[in-house]
């Protein structure tokens, strides 16, 4: 069994396509057929079940792919660990985060005070970043509520007030405080469903004996503002949202159920983590423990 075999196996399975598996790896797509069905032989059984040009792996084809990219995978994690003892190591760091704007400004603090370290950076579903975390595509996702999986490690750094923001004509529009449950009769705009924001937020609602009644669904937080303006309704909004603004409706404390959001940088567990991987993931909760302490 030879490496190269492992990578191309890894690649076909990937993609479900010969055609397209040869095309990336850039090898003439007989020259791959005869790789993985020498691998198939050495192997002795079948690795996928065939269709035309179009391949599934099948029940063997799957376990193997597991010890596949375990194995792959502690040979780049031997590969970057030997290469930052060396001092060769490129000094980039894969982050999957979100559009927020405390990240924004710390990534522009860090890169300001570490130049020479590269960040890239992507942006991807709870679900898509965990898969991206134990596919070794990235060396942390920041995420919220923090992740409870298995094999993934990670630390808090920053948990924030949900608050209350109605027109200034509301009723409310003069209260320091409510019970969440006093707004169960009243309109909602809020992000639309599938966003981890609005999940947390119905089950806030939930929580006080209500659901929502939602007349506005927006993609991002900063237009609900707009929304906001027009008095059409009340949202719930992290009170980060509004550190460097001046809104032009009313902010309010709740008090019945809590209502707060905590952030996550997570890494694979047993991931060797490059000396510039660790200088973010610190600066990353230090940063926040001196900001909002």
């Amino acid at each position: 069994m030879e490496m190269l075999q492992l990578y191309y196996f890894r690649t076909v399975a990937k993609l479900e396509h010969m055609s397209k598996a040869a095309e990336e790896i850039r090898i003439a797509q007989p020259a791959l057929s005869k790789t993985i069905a020498r691998l198939e032989e050495d192997l002795g059984v079948p690795l996928f079940e065939r269709k035309g040009r179009n391949i599934k792996l099948n029940s063997f084809g799957k376990v193997f792919l597991k010890k596949v990219e375990m194995a792959l995978g502690a040979l780049e994690e031997g590969r970057k660990e030997i290469a930052d003892l060396a001092g060769m190591e490129q000094r980039r760091v894969f982050l999957s985060t979100s559009t927020h704007k405390c990240f924004s400004d710390i990534i522009g603090s860090f890169l300001s005070k570490y130049p020479d370290i590269k960040l890239q950076i992507s942006q991807a579903s709870t679900q898509e970043k965990v898969k991206q975390l134990r596919n070794r595509e990235i060396d942390f996702c920041i995420t919220f509520p923090p992740l409870e999986e298995e094999g993934i490690k990670g630390k808090s750094f920053l948990t924030e007030e949900i608050l209350l923001a109605v027109p200034s004509t509301h009723r409310f529009a003069n209260r320091k405080s409510i019970h969440l449950n006093e707004l169960a009769d009243d309109s909602f705009i809020n992000i639309k469903e599938g966003n981890p924001f609005r999940a947390m937020t119905d089950s806030f609602c939930k929580e006080a004996g209500f659901t929502p009644n939602i007349v506005c669904e927006v993609d991002e937080l900063s237009a609900i503002s707009h929304f906001l303006r027009t008095g059409i309704g009340v949202a719930l909004l992290p009170q980060t949202f509004f550190e460097d603004n001046n809104p032009p409706f009313h902010l309010v404390h709740i008090d019945e159920p809590v209502c707060q959001r905590t952030y996550q940088i997570a890494w694979l567990e047993d991931r060797y983590l490059a000396k510039a991987a660790c200088t973010f993931r610190d600066y990353v909760v230090d940063y926040f423990n001196d900001f909002y302490n």
